[in-house]
């Protein structure tokens, strides 16, 4: 690309019958003056092109950056609920055989109870008929005595 110094500089070959050097030297000065401006305009644009490049990489970077974490989170938010619905089930599981095993105890428990009560009923009965048959014993001994001591009179 000429630059603005090139055109400032440029010298052309002198005829005879050619254009008028003051006329050609001004129109140089203005297409080197606009030129130099374009060039200006030019490279400042393409330092602006740069940083809007810059400016989007870094926020593509920052968008995939973003888009990772967004990941990440709902993968640790879905091993979060999947271990949650693992330690629940665990936790109702373990409800449920230490349920189960109070229950077996108190079937257990009843069972020894309804034994002793069946014990103690007999034992009871036991008691009653000895009792009642020590009573009787007692009761002939008396009238026996009762019926000696009448007959001695």
């Amino acid at each position: 690309m000429i630059t603005p110094l090139e055109i400032q500089n440029k010298e052309f070959d002198r005829k005879m019958r050619g254009y008028d050097q003051d006329q050609v030297d001004e129109f140089l000065d203005r297409i080197t003056d606009d030129y130099e401006k374009l060039y200006r305009e030019n490279a400042s644009l393409k330092d602006r092109v740069k940083v809007m490049e810059d400016k989007l990489k870094h926020h593509s970077d920052m968008e995939a950056s973003l888009h990772n974490t967004l990941i990440m989170a709902q993968n640790t938010a879905e091993e979060v609920t999947q271990n949650a619905q693992e330690k629940a089930r665990l936790i109702i599981a373990q409800a449920e055989e230490e349920a189960r095993r109070a229950i077996e105890r108190a079937n257990r428990e009843i069972v020894e109870i309804n034994k002793q009560y069946q014990e103690i009923k007999k034992q009871m009965y036991i008691f009653k008929t000895r009792f009642k048959t020590l009573l009787e014993a007692q009761l002939e001994t008396v009238d026996a005595l009762c019926d000696e001591i009448e007959e001695n009179e």
